[in-house]
């Protein structure tokens, strides 16, 4: 961490607090558990993943229809700290209820889980319109991959407690259930969560804003409609953000319903957790090699580069059906995971106007969320069609080509282009 500033080691370990919630919740023991309790609860697999997936979707559409406007008042000054500690606040301590849930409350489950997720997406909104105010712009490719490489290596520390206290309550090493265990591993990514946050809170602040006035939300709205009027002006941001809705809506649904497709596909929960685990210790080192290559090559092009990997996963999850190939899966996925996210970020805050960045950040969240929407429910229908989910995952693979056509228009940042100094005259 040497040679960055105060500001932007603070920012960085947001990603390194998060990644609890993102392996532990998102990603690995919260899926496995609702997994368990769905199916002691007499609900067929294809219907606990149908089920899953829609949550998934819910949880994505509420904040999507929030975050233009929650942007736009965010913009002014003062108010993005307030945003960012409003949703942290209602993830965590939403996470912290999950404890508290009885184990045979499926729907309890998932409605919970609800909540943590629109906390987690919300405060993210805004941690990642907060790297405008942290750094330039030439660093901000570095600075986002290496937040997203600490992630990965901080997910590993709860990640493996968690998986100890759980493999060792099944051993009967430990006085209580596999259930009680996995109670356990909510509460410390909760409590991780809060205490790694603090950098953030301590040391980010608002640098670039818009004054405050009266009426802040009826003016909210204003600048919003100014923006869709002025869209012929912001072509290029809004074509990324086509781009970017298609490529990162099959990303974003590979992570979260991993597990879950692993488990359908008749893999044990030993065999999934240590997966899991090494594409955290994988995805690390490929996170900081993408935005280290992001420096030669141009962001754009390791764009292309991630859209390609997740396109021969989608592909070749369709034949798979042993532990070995699903641990291939999965190392493909660690190396380009992070990557395409962290250089997402990093190039759509190089295109959009600082003191707008809530505002654009809020539609860069839409289209993500939306993704978030689409892409579970497209598996979950196909799955539940075929009542293959293996065919659910290939029906990704359209979003990546979809994606990657759209991104060849989009200016390269890296050629110096602003989305105004390209648009065509009026």
């Amino acid at each position: 961490m040497a040679g960055y500033t105060k500001k932007e080691k603070s920012w960085m370990m947001y990603d390194w607090a998060t990644s609890a919630y993102s392996i532990v919740i998102t990603t690995a023991i919260f899926p496995i558990y609702y997994k368990s309790v769905a199916q002691q609860a007499g609900v067929s697999a294809a219907n606990s993943t149908a089920f899953y997936s829609y949550s998934v979707s819910i949880a994505t559409f509420i904040l999507a229809m929030l975050g233009p406007i929650l942007g736009a008042i965010a913009d002014y000054k003062g108010m993005k700290k307030k945003f960012f500690i409003f949703f942290f606040l209602l993830g965590s301590i939403s996470t912290l209820s999950l404890l508290f849930v009885p184990s045979d409350q499926w729907l309890l489950l998932l409605i919970i889980y609800v909540l943590t997720s629109v906390g987690a997406s919300g405060a993210n909104l805004f941690y990642n319109a907060f790297i405008v105010d942290v750094t330039k712009k030439e660093r901000m490719d570095e600075i986002s991959a290496r937040g997203f490489a600490l992630g990965y290596i901080g997910s590993v520390i709860p990640f493996v407690i968690s998986i100890a206290i759980i493999i060792l309550s099944q051993n009967g090493i430990l006085p209580f259930s596999a259930s009680v265990a996995s109670k356990i591993a909510f509460f410390i990514t909760a409590v991780w969560w809060i205490s790694f946050t603090i950098p953030m809170l301590k040391n980010v602040t608002q640098i670039y804003y818009v004054e405050r006035e009266p009426k802040i939300i009826v003016n909210s709205f204003k600048r919003l409609g100014q923006t869709f009027h002025d869209i012929r002006k912001y072509r290029n941001i809004f074509l990324f953000l086509l781009a970017y809705f298609f490529y990162i809506d099959g990303v974003t649904t590979i992570i979260s319903m991993a597990t879950v497709y692993g488990t359908d596909v008749g893999l044990g929960q030993t065999d999934l957790i240590l997966a899991l685990l090494a594409v955290q210790i994988v995805a690390a080192p490929f996170a900081l090699l993408f935005g280290k290559l992001a420096n030669i090559f141009g962001a754009k092009v390791m764009l292309y580069t991630g859209i390609g990997v997740y396109t021969f996963i989608t592909i070749y999850a369709v034949f798979l059906d042993t532990v070995l190939e699903f641990w291939i899966l999965a190392m493909l996925v660690a190396t380009s995971q992070g990557g395409i996210q962290a250089l997402s970020r990093s190039y759509f805050a190089q295109m959009v106007p600082k003191e707008k960045s809530n505002e654009f950040f809020g539609f860069y969240n839409v289209f993500g969320r939306f993704a978030a929407v689409s892409g579970p429910f497209l598996v979950g229908i196909t799955t539940q069609l075929t009542g293959n989910s293996s065919y659910g995952v290939f029906s990704l693979v359209i979003l990546f080509i979809i994606g990657l056509i759209l991104l060849i228009f989009v200016p390269d940042t890296k050629k110096g282009h602003s989305p105004i100094d390209v648009a065509p005259p009026n």
